[in-house]
């Protein structure tokens, strides 16, 4: 059996109360609506692939559960056939037309990351398929004009910013002007990391802080060392780190490590990367970029609370959600939502449901603009308190007050 249909067959088993698939693929049963996702099982991005996939499959667990989706006069169950993409683009390009032209499924669910995401969409573009996604942030997905991507989640140049923002606030405080600030940065060299990086020179330009490190993190995201003796030797206010859930990892180890001291260190995918479980008393005092906190006032008729959907989450996989598991989540209800008011399952008329998306999830609210991207959900910061995740900013989602300068 090949490693593509072992994945597939494997998906199915893991949540084989609410998921089927037929080894020659898997047409839409007549009270059955077939998504498809190309997931990353292996390779790079595997620890969030797996946040993605059970995200997917609580939302369908739960739809199925409360007696599917009203389409029309007619009621379907939700299934989802998955492929292994291995982390690599063009895999994912691969089973996206695999998913369409051999498994006949009409609507699709986004891959991890905004590489794969890129790879893939130009894919269901040509074929008229719709796509909801929560995890490919880059902004430039955005620019290409597609009619058929819709994201659930804020776009990159928005992940950090707010940690910029709170380094400014936190020098007038202190007397000082924000342009005296000095930051350094390390992003990994791909779609998502490069355009947080974008974002952050864009909000520290605006401050007229100086940008005295801006590097690369090297291909594997092992090894940051060469960018922490920079650090260490130019003294910078603010480290911004971003390198999906192993660059986040790698950061906080070697920082610990090599005893490097900087007042503010902000990064992205903290909690897919379990920051806290994995270094205890090294993760203090990070921030955190997220899209979503379980603390947070939203809710939906499927869910609750942000709050009880965390509950729920941990109940089934035995682990708090991270914003990756949450966002995939919110990607199946954006399509039913889109399924209910189309009240037809013609690809076309859910494309334009989806483009006139105005609702509340768990999740955050949801409402795309004319180039797909969700313009009405903010991005939050927390930081590490005592081995918890505690939202500092924005203020008016904050439950808890900055810790600063991070203790040396």
């Amino acid at each position: 059996m090949s490693h593509l249909a072992r994945f597939t067959v494997a998906a199915a088993v893991t949540a084989a109360a609410f998921m089927s698939v037929s080894p020659t693929g898997a047409q839409a049963a007549d009270d059955t609506i077939v998504l498809g996702a190309a997931v990353s099982e292996t390779g790079k991005y595997s620890t969030n692939g797996k946040h993605t996939t059970n995200g997917y499959n609580l939302a369908v667990e739960r739809i199925n559960s409360k007696g599917g989706v009203k389409v029309g006069d007619k009621t379907y169950k939700l299934e989802i056939i998955y492929y292994d993409d291995e982390s690599t683009p063009a895999r994912g390009a691969q089973l996206a037309e695999r998913l369409i032209n051999q498994d006949g499924v009409k609507f699709l669910l986004g891959p991890y990351s905004s590489g794969l995401t890129k790879a893939i969409a130009p894919v269901t573009e040509k074929y008229g398929i719709p796509m909801v996604e929560g995890n490919g942030a880059s902004r430039s997905l955005f620019a290409q004009g597609y009619k058929y991507l819709f994201a659930v989640l804020s776009t990159s140049e928005k992940y950090l910013s707010s940690a910029i923002t709170l380094a400014a606030e936190q020098a007038q405080k202190d007397g000082r002007e924000p342009q005296s600030l000095k930051v350094a940065m390390a992003f990994e060299n791909d779609p998502f990391s490069q355009d947080v990086r974008a974002g952050v020179i864009d909000d520290a330009t605006s401050y007229g802080m100086q940008v005295v490190v801006d590097d690369k993190l090297p291909k594997d995201l092992n090894d940051m060392s060469a960018t922490l003796t920079k650090v260490r030797a130019l003294r910078p206010d603010i480290l911004v780190v971003s390198g999906h859930a192993k660059g986040a990892a790698t950061a906080v180890r070697q920082i610990a490590e090599q005893k490097v001291d900087v007042p503010m260190l902000a990064m992205t995918h903290c909690d897919s990367a379990d920051i806290i479980g994995k270094f205890g008393a090294d993760a203090e005092y990070t921030l955190c970029a997220s899209q979503w906190a379980s603390t947070l006032s939203y809710r939906d008729d499927w869910f609750g609370s942000a709050a009880d959907y965390a509950r729920d989450f941990e109940a089934k996989f035995g682990y708090s959600p991270p914003y990756q598991a949450a966002e995939s989540t919110a990607s199946v209800l954006t399509f039913v939502d889109a399924f209910q008011r189309a009240g037809t399952l013609e690809p076309d008329k859910v494309r334009d449901a989806l483009a006139d998306t105005d609702m509340q999830t768990f999740y955050g609210n949801i409402d795309f603009d004319e180039t797909g991207k969700n313009i009405a959900k903010p991005m939050v910061l927390f930081q590490v308190q005592k081995g918890e995740y505690v939202v500092v900013a924005p203020t008016k989602w904050a439950d808890g007050t900055l810790i600063y300068p991070r203790p040396n």
